[in-house]
């Protein structure tokens, strides 16, 4: 198993770019009533640098890990999402859901059906559930559908980012804490978003949908170091 101390030495200088971009972003607090294209590259900028973590790793790497490789993809697609949102009052909300769901489908995909885990699995989708009858009083046309399929993505792919997680015995990976870890805080991101556009103001809403965001891309972006260590091996020499 990989030490913390190991793993902040190895990928913490790699992630000194994102946390700098991420400052940015808060320091400069580009107004949102006010969209441009210089806005949505600072919004985007801390998730380039999350995609130049995943090549600082190698390019090899990526060609060589397909988990990987869909993390790098649905944080391009992330990226896109933030960029429509930039302009969600002119029409562009829906274009933004759109790419976030297929960046939660490719998230899903990378951390794979390595065990149905039922039980998860039922608390994610009770979890989902209950986030939905909460937001579907506020919901009103298309977004009453749009809205449930979006909640529904999420929460497949939280539930697959919980199944992989062992917290005790020989199998246990902190990757697999990083993934879990994105996969909460994306549910909180999106749904304080989804309350704050469709239901009531949310209080410091902003800080709380982007600090939650930054931080759910970041453990999710850790979660594809997994591929370079050899614990699959190692598990199945201990079936064998």
């Amino acid at each position: 198993m990989v030490s913390p101390v190991t793993v902040v030495k190895s990928e913490g200088p790699k992630l000194v770019p994102f946390f700098k971009a991420t400052c940015v972003y808060f320091v400069l607090w580009l107004p949102s009533s006010s969209p441009s294209w210089f806005s949505a590259l600072i919004k985007c900028l801390p998730i380039f640098c999350l995609c130049l973590f995943l090549l600082a790793h190698g390019l090899g790497f990526l060609l060589a890990h397909p988990s990987a490789t869909r993390i790098f993809v649905g944080l391009v697609f992330s990226a896109v999402g933030d960029a429509f949102l930039i302009w969600q009052d002119q029409g562009y909300f829906t274009h933004g859901l759109l790419m976030f769901a297929v960046a939660h489908v490719l998230y899903a995909s990378a951390f794979g059906m390595r065990s149905l885990a039922l039980q998860k699995g039922l608390v994610m989708a009770v979890l989902s559930g209950l986030s939905y009858a909460l937001l579907y009083p506020c919901l009103s046309g298309a977004f009453t559908y749009l809205v449930g399929v979006y909640v529904a993505v999420i929460g497949f792919m939280s539930w697959q980012a919980v199944a992989g997680l062992q917290l005790v015995g020989a199998a246990w990976r902190w990757t697999e804490l990083a993934a879990v870890s994105g996969a909460l805080l994306f549910i909180i991101s999106d749904l304080t978003l989804a309350l704050n556009k469709f239901c009531f103001p949310v209080p410091y809403a902003r800080v709380l949908i982007m600090s939650t965001y930054y931080a759910a891309q970041m453990f999710i972006a850790l979660s594809a170091v997994e591929s370079r260590e050899p614990v699959e091996d190692d598990r199945r020499s201990k079936t064998n």
